[in-house]
């Protein structure tokens, strides 16, 4: 049964504060939120973020969740009702490499949040967690809620404290909660310059007559969900879901090879790809079963992986 939140909740002219909304996911969600009649505010450091990405109407901070002073000044000023969680460290790699900075700001980064909402009385908080990365390479696929968290990886780790702290500042203050457990998410602003985004490194990559790099042997997999339906889901969970862990994906497992071939039609004279041995702290497989979502915000996936790399292809211009 789908799961309404209480009075609070309007259609419009919501306070609604996204962190990272500068950026890849967040930027498209401030879109929408815009788009459906709320009043929005940004808060973003730019390391990963775009100016160019912010919504003329959206209110922008430049500040780093890390920094409570600056967050308990913007929360007290603008007084949202709504906190959309998007600001992270999201690389797999680096986490590996020196793991302090990934824990400084999606955990303590986290708290600062939740303690500085929680003066100004928020209603609820969407935490933009991540799946894969938390269930490691997990015995069953599609991957439900219920399987084990087991992270390979401090970037992993990190979510799954962060989706803890939630929960403890939850019940501390009384808050709402929807955290979801995000697959591969791709589609327009995706940095093709980062460590993560393979569909938007190999588009640019491909698009450019250059190499493509796969680490592994091209069968290592991940649940691929296209950005139009990450943003749908978070503009339910505006008004649905009452503190939930929800997944969402579209439950295939689609390979690195796949990926680079579906691409690779769109540009058939472009090289091969070449190969390298997998990196430390990578998930070998991954998807995740949506059907919580489907029951409790009433979320499915509507784009096919093909449809919407053809749609993300035109939109950047690459065809």
């Amino acid at each position: 049964m789908v799961e309404i939140c209480k009075s609070w909740y309007s259609e419009s002219d919501m306070r609604i504060l996204v962190t990272g909304g500068a950026g890849f996911i967040g930027s498209n969600i401030v879109d929408q939120y815009i788009r459906s009649g709320h009043r929005v505010s940004v808060v973003d450091n730019l390391w990963h973020g775009f100016k160019r990405h912010l919504h003329p109407k959206a209110k922008f901070y430049k500040a780093d969740i890390r920094n409570l002073t600056a967050l308990r000044r913007i929360m007290q000023k603008d007084k949202p009702e709504v906190i959309n969680h998007h600001a992270a460290i999201a690389e797999v790699i680096a986490s590996v490499r020196n793991p302090l900075p990934t824990m400084a700001v999606n955990v303590q980064g986290t708290i600062n949040l939740l303690l500085a909402g929680s003066e100004v009385g928020i209603k609820k908080i969407i935490f933009a967690s991540t799946g894969g990365a938390i269930y490691g390479d997990a015995q069953h696929r599609p991957t439900t809620e219920q399987e084990p968290a087991l992270p390979v990886s401090p970037y992993g780790l990190s979510k799954l404290l962060g989706e803890e702290c939630v929960a403890y500042y939850s019940r501390l203050y009384g808050f709402n909660y929807v955290i979801f457990r995000y697959p591969n998410v791709y589609g327009p602003r995706q940095d093709p310059h980062g460590e993560a985004g393979v569909v938007a490194i190999f588009c640019e990559q491909l698009a450019k007559g250059r190499t493509v790099m796969i680490f592994g042997d091209g069968s290592k997999t991940r649940d691929y969900v296209y950005s139009a339906d990450i943003v749908r889901a978070n503009v339910l969970a505006l008004r649905r879901g009452n503190r939930i862990t929800i997944n969402l994906g579209r439950g295939k497992e689609i390979s690195d090879q796949m990926v680079f071939d579906t691409i690779h039609q769109h540009f058939p004279h472009a090289p091969q790809a070449a190969y390298q041995p997998v990196r430390s702290g990578e998930v070998i497989r991954s998807c995740l079963r949506a059907n919580v979502a489907t029951k409790k915000i009433g979320w499915k996936p509507r784009w096919t992986f093909s449809a919407g790399v053809t749609d993300y292809l035109v939109r950047m211009h690459y065809v």
